[in-house]
């Protein structure tokens, strides 16, 4: 079967005052259809890079990405996904429900079948009360919410998350652990970036960590992590791993190989 994401030996560098900055560095990585996955790595580590590069706002310096078979640079990759940024930050102005409007027209849908459409997303991600008032007077967590919603307006296959749960209290957390549910059920595959590592552990059916813009450890989460071991535990362990993370220069293949040896 052929991966939601394919990323082949994916590198992508940033010019800065004192010199390129390597933010990828052959990443490889792929994301097989109906999984949730959780990718996780320290601040810095190339997380959202990796996004931007699939959404097509990085141009990468080497290698490939595809999206469902489709190399991400065509602008027909993006179709079937929905994006939520980790902080949102949509027009003020505009209602929820003007906002679920402008970005299902923006997918070509119909008004018949986006009416519905909208209507059913409003009270998926409990916000229905708040449809018409204005963005602008959203709490943080509202805002999450409603972009939760217009990430699904255009029933994408690709889910693409940064930070999903990010200003949600524990009801929220768990409303959007709940959707996340719903969606592997309806067959979508979820691909998100979170430091929330209880979430992660809780949702997801592997987990891709990344260490200074490369895969470090890949798998299922109830086979990386052992019994009587938590997740964080097995992610502090993997990153600290690699070496010092103000460094650049532990080998991708050897960091991926001293995960099996890790003691539990």
């Amino acid at each position: 079967m052929e991966p939601v994401i394919d990323i082949a030996g994916l590198s992508v560098t940033y010019d800065s005052r004192h010199g390129p900055v390597k933010a990828l560095d052959g990443l490889t990585l792929a994301v097989q259809p109906q999984h949730v996955v959780g990718f996780l790595g320290p601040n810095g580590a190339g997380k959202t890079t990796t996004i931007h590069t699939l959404l097509g706002f990085v141009e990468a310096s080497a290698g490939t990405a595809r999206i469902l078979g489709t190399d991400v640079r065509h602008s027909i990759a993006r179709r079937r996904i929905g994006y939520l940024p980790e902080l949102p930050d949509f027009y003020k102005f505009l209602t929820g429900r003007e906002l679920l409007f402008m970005a299902g027209r923006l997918f070509g849908l119909d008004r018949i079948t986006l009416k519905s459409r909208v209507a059913a997303l409003l009270e998926s991600v409990d916000i229905a009360s708040a449809a018409d008032r204005r963005i602008g007077t959203y709490s943080r967590g509202m805002l999450q919410r409603i972009g939760i919603a217009q990430a699904l307006v255009n029933d994408p296959d690709l889910l693409i998350f940064d930070e999903p749960t990010g200003g949600l209290d524990p009801l929220g957390r768990m409303a959007v652990r709940e959707l996340i549910g719903r969606l592997r059920e309806q067959g979508k595959t979820v691909f998100f970036s979170s430091h929330e590592l209880s979430e992660v552990e809780l949702v997801c059916d592997r987990i891709a960590i990344v260490a200074h813009g490369r895969l470090v450890a890949e798998g299922a989460v109830n086979e990386l992590v052992k019994d009587g071991q938590s997740l964080e535990k097995y992610f502090l362990a993997v990153v600290r791993g690699t070496g010092d993370e103000k460094h650049h220069g532990t080998d991708a293949g050897a960091s991926t190989s001293r995960t099996s040896n890790i003691e539990h």
